[in-house]
């Protein structure tokens, strides 16, 4: 090993020692780079460019910021920047208390230094103080400052290398009025008062950002580079130099000689290396950390070990690379012991096998009921915040939008199950279901993010227990009752036990497959239903052939027989134009022609009803999926993006339900009961468990169907729970498995009770739920995306749902307006969006890539295509034997138990794929039993019980970093290292000179 990669090691090993174990404490930085400029009327300090995030660079003919970039930086520049700070004055902390003094103890150490002679100390305070323009302020003249009223006093007196008395007393009275003029513009908390600064631009920066001042420039005379850099603490106000009202916390200073000289350095590109320095995350927490001058050049030569360079003969410097989608994570730099491994993708590896994937919510408490008092511990603190929480015009838009999402399955599941039932569940129960369920789970489940809704397999179990009653002759209602209170003791069994904590072994691959499925049955019915719209409103396709005449009943004689005598009075004509008119447009029972050849069943034919659904159903999905996305553009103001976001499917809906009115064509609209009745008449609203029909002992065989409705509802709500619960979420509140089984297990009791049906977690309606209140950043910085801070979780929409579901049967002038294809297009847009953003669908895709175009998912740099392949094969195998039991009658009772087999086909595919490849497609089983073992000093892997992988960490044993004061700690620097053997790090020690 040479010095240099020695040395490297060594500073790394400096920076790591300072910030590992630590919590980054630095604020956010303002940075911004001001160059002496002369203008041809004046000297100034003209802001050049800028930075949050990424660079802004002026266009100066333009007089404009250019868009932002990814700054791409001249390594010569950064090696000159640590060469020169090795010797440079550093100011740490000073005593300092305005811009003035602080100039004055620069000057003074250039003095001191040698770097330059007295007479130059007030030429440079001069130029130190001339005015500072920045672009905002366009070209209006700014008051003269300290620094104009100095430089106009050298070129006076102090032309050439001698120096007369009366020149100095001249200048030294006129810097002091000067130095109270510059104080004046400042009030005493150090903040200025009159200096105009950009607000709107402020507004990108987050407000507890603190700023970098840079700045650079070329003078006459000097004979070798100045540089000199300061920390502020506190940050101080530096009157006009900031563009924007922020305190000053770093200023550097690099003033070299003017380009006619030998000696050139290219200072405009040392000072985008600060600038793009001060923006990086870990070099800033240094920057406020360190205490010396050798942990500052540590912190810039950890800064270039992770630089990437890009050759100059494929690369122009001068192209601006777009800002990425996703800011890389850093925090790999902070894992010191790590970093210094040679193999990096061992680390790697390392990480994400020793992933930790028990969830403090889904470990087993080992006590009664352990696991429902910890969800509710969990819970309780944040009760009150689940209703202040909802106060944004976010959540009016979310409830407005889930409650006609769900409203229309519920009439629609209603029907079917009346149909199923023979009425003594119906659309009534349903609605009435909706709203119980709603409103209590919102008020005290675990996770009231989930919305609660019908699915198909629970319709399945209903109708085979009915047909079974029925063929035996024994009252349906009152066997559903003990079914339920079945039902619920053995949720209460699981709450009991912890039995909840199994759903650890859920993983990404059970997940999507069962999303997935429930959002391509909605994409299903979506068309389904519009396309059954024309067996109700047929359409004529032939254009030859005459459509079919239909007539009232009661009308004998066909239109075309009538015929007018000219003597027809004008009054008769228009009478009986006014009748015919009436009559066509009036809903009356028509019959076919008799002498129509044509064999279609009659109906009140209007050939634009179908057509006209067809065109609502696309443009509802169209309108809401473009208002959506529209936040993402770069059209108008964030604040209107942002609403026309929040607002899109509502949006959507009332543009086409105003067309459809508008054209007052008769397309099918949703129908909802406008009494509140049970839909049979001869049931009542409570249920008696005991019924002569039925004998004794079907309470106690009311246990079996129990256990199977125990399987659906347990595997439909958990999964959605997990999927609704994951990381990616941001989820700050925690969830609560055991109590939301508990609270549905109450409410399946409830709902036998009074006749309803059983509602259980609603997986494409609770997704969309989550990303109707997804929030992001509100202050992003130029060329940044919004960055994506989470849910916003409260329990308001849910109850405000299912108190609007109960209520829908009052809303029924105003429901009965929305055509059914609007509804259908809100099925189709939750559809797409739950499947936007899964693996599965950029997997499968995948397939019909090219290699060479194919995206840059993190997977595909580790696991080989092949491997991709086969795993997404096996997963859709999966996923098509999920849709084909859940489509036939026959078979869809058993849904719930092949949503299970997935779990153990996915544990099957431990003997496929390795752990590695399974870490990057999926999640790694959580191990069920695994004996610790003590780390050893090579890089061999450890074997678990279930086939894990763990990589052991190097051992390294720190020891006190011995230097030299800081005087002699500017030169070169010497690591002496011990123990490297087997590429394991066992000791380090390091003494610096």
């Amino acid at each position: 090993m040479d010095d240099a990669e020695l040395n490297s090691k060594s500073d790394i090993l400096i920076v790591s020692r300072m910030l590992d174990g630590q919590t980054m404490t630095s604020l956010p930085m303002f940075c911004q780079m001001n160059r002496l400029t002369d203008t041809g009327t004046e000297v100034i300090w003209m802001e050049t460019a800028r930075w949050i995030k990424f660079e802004e660079f002026l266009d100066e003919d333009a007089n404009r910021w250019s868009k932002p970039h990814v700054p791409s930086l001249c390594l010569s520049a950064l090696t000159t920047l640590r060469r020169e700070l090795k010797h440079a004055p550093l100011y740490l902390d000073p005593e300092v208390t305005d811009f003035t003094s602080l100039v004055d103890k620069m000057t003074s150490g250039w003095v001191q230094s040698g770097y330059i002679d007295k007479t130059m100390e007030i030429g440079l305070k001069a130029a130190l103080h001339k005015p500072h323009r920045h672009v905002h302020e366009g070209k209006i003249a700014r008051p003269l400052s300290v620094g104009s009223n100095l430089l106009a006093v050298q070129e006076r007196g102090l032309s050439g290398s001698s120096v007369s008395l009366q020149s100095l007393e001249s200048f030294v009275s006129e810097r002091e009025g000067s130095e109270r003029h510059f104080n004046d513009d400042v009030s005493e908390k150090g903040t200025p008062r009159c200096s105009r600064k950009n607000t709107k631009f402020q507004r990108k920066i987050p407000k507890n950002a603190v700023a970098t001042n840079v700045m650079i420039g070329e003078v006459t005379g000097l004979k070798r580079p100045l540089m000199a850099f300061v920390r502020l603490n506190p940050a101080r106000h530096l009157g006009w130099v900031c563009e924007v009202r922020l305190p000053t916390r770093f200023l550097f200073i690099a003033l070299v000689p003017d380009v006619k000289t030998d000696v050139r350095y290219d200072v405009k590109e040392v000072g985008r290396c600060v600038g793009t320095l001060m923006i990086d995350p870990i070099f800033r927490e240094v920057a406020e950390r360190c205490s010396s001058r050798f942990e500052l050049l540590a912190g810039i030569t950890e800064f270039t070990n992770h630089l990437t360079v890009l050759p100059s003969c494929v690369w122009d410097p001068s192209t601006r690379l777009e800002p990425p989608n996703k800011i890389p994570s850093q925090d790999f730099r902070l894992m010191s012991k790590k970093v210094l491994e040679e193999d990096k993708e061992h680390v790697e590896s390392t990480l994400l096998l020793q992933e930790d994937h028990e969830e403090p919510e889904l470990k087993r408490s080992g006590r009664l009921f352990g696991g429902l008092v910890a969800d509710v511990k969990r819970k309780w603190p944040w009760y009150w915040s689940d209703f202040k929480d909802c106060l944004h015009v976010q959540c009016l838009a979310s409830v407005i939008f889930i409650f006609l999402a769900t409203l229309t399955p519920n009439v629609t599941f209603g029907g079917l199950l009346g149909q199923e039932t023979d009425q003594y569940m119906g659309t009534m129960e349903c609605i009435l279901a909706a709203a119980i369920c709603g409103v209590v789970y919102a008020l005290f489940a675990g996770q009231p993010l989930n919305i609660l809704g019908s699915t198909g397999p629970m319709l399945v179990l209903e109708t085979i227990i009915y047909q079974y009653c029925r063929d035996q002759n024994w009252d349906f209602m009152s066997f559903r009752v003990w079914i339920g209170l079945w039902t619920t003791l053995i949720m209460l069994v699981i709450v009991a036990f912890d039995l909840s904590s199994l759903v650890r072994f859920i993983t990404r691959f059970t997940e999507e497959c069962f999303a997935s499925l429930i959002a391509l049955i909605f994409i299903y019915e979506a068309f389904a239903k519009v396309i059954k719209i024309s067996s109700s409103y047929p359409v004529f396709l032939s254009s030859f052939t005459e459509p079919p005449v239909c007539r009232p009943k009661f009308f004998n004689m066909s239109l075309e027989s009538y015929n007018f005598t000219s003597n027809t009075s004008r009054s008769f004509v228009d009478n009986t134009t006014q009748s015919l008119m009436t009559m066509m447009t009036t809903n009356i029972p028509w019959s076919p022609n008799s002498t129509t050849t044509v064999p279609v069943k009659c109906s009140f034919y209007v050939a634009d009803v179908f057509f006209l659904s067809v065109l609502e159903f696309f443009f509802t999905f169209g309108i809401a999926l473009f208002l959506v996305k529209f936040k993402n553009t770069i059209f108008f103001p964030n604040v209107v993006r942002q609403t026309l976001s929040d607002f899109g499917v509502l949006i959507s809906i009332v543009i086409v339900v105003g067309v459809d009115v508008v054209l007052n064509i008769d397309t099918p609209k949703l129908n909802v009961p406008d009494t509140f009745s049970p839909t049979r008449h001869d049931r009542g609203w409570l249920i008696s468990p005991i019924n002569q029909k039925n004998p004794w002992w079907l309470a106690l065989a009311a246990g079996l169907p129990a256990l199977l409705a125990t399987i659906l509802v347990f595997m439909d709500q958990q999964i959605t729970a997990v999927i609704v619960n994951r990381k990616e979420n941001k989820l700050k509140k925690g969830c609560g498995y055991h109590l939301d089984i508990l609270v549905l297990g109450i409410l399946i009791t409830v709902m036998s009770f009074l006749g309803l049906p059983w509602y259980v977690a609603a997986t494409v309606s609770a997704l969309a739920h989550i990303m109707s209140l997804k929030v992001e950043s509100d202050c992003t910085a130029p060329g940044e995306k919004p960055e994506f801070l989470g849910v916003r979780e409260q329990r308001v929409t849910a109850l405000l749902v299912g108190i609007l579901s109960g209520l829908s049967v009052l809303l029924t002038s105003i429901l009965k307006l929305i055509p059914l294809p609007v509804l259908y297009g809100v099925f189709l847009f939750m559809g797409i969006r739950s499947l936007e953003g899964m693996q599965i669908v950029d997997r499968f895709i995948l397939y019909f890539v090219s290699p060479k175009y194919q995206p840059d998912y993190p997977y595909l740099r580790h696991v080989p295509l092949m491997r991709i392949h086969i795993y997404t094969f096996i997963q859709i195998l999966c996923l098509a034997g999920l849709w084909i039991i859940k489509t036939f009658k026959e078979t869809s009772v058993g849904f719930p138990l092949m949503v299970l087999a997935t779990c153990f086909i996915r544990k099957l595919l431990d003997c496929i794929f390795t752990q590695y490849e399974l870490s990057w497609l999926d999640h790694i089983l959580p191990p069920i039993t695994c004996k610790k073992q003590k780390a050893s000093s090579s890089l061999e892997n450890s074997d678990c019980t279930n086939g894990t992988r763990s990589v052991p960490v190097i051992n390294i044993k720190e020891e006190p970093i011995e230097m030299s004061d800081q005087s002699e700690a500017y030169g070169s620097n010497e690591a002496i290292v011990k123990g490297h053997e087997n590429n394991s790090w066992s000791h380090v020690t390091i003494t610096i000179s």
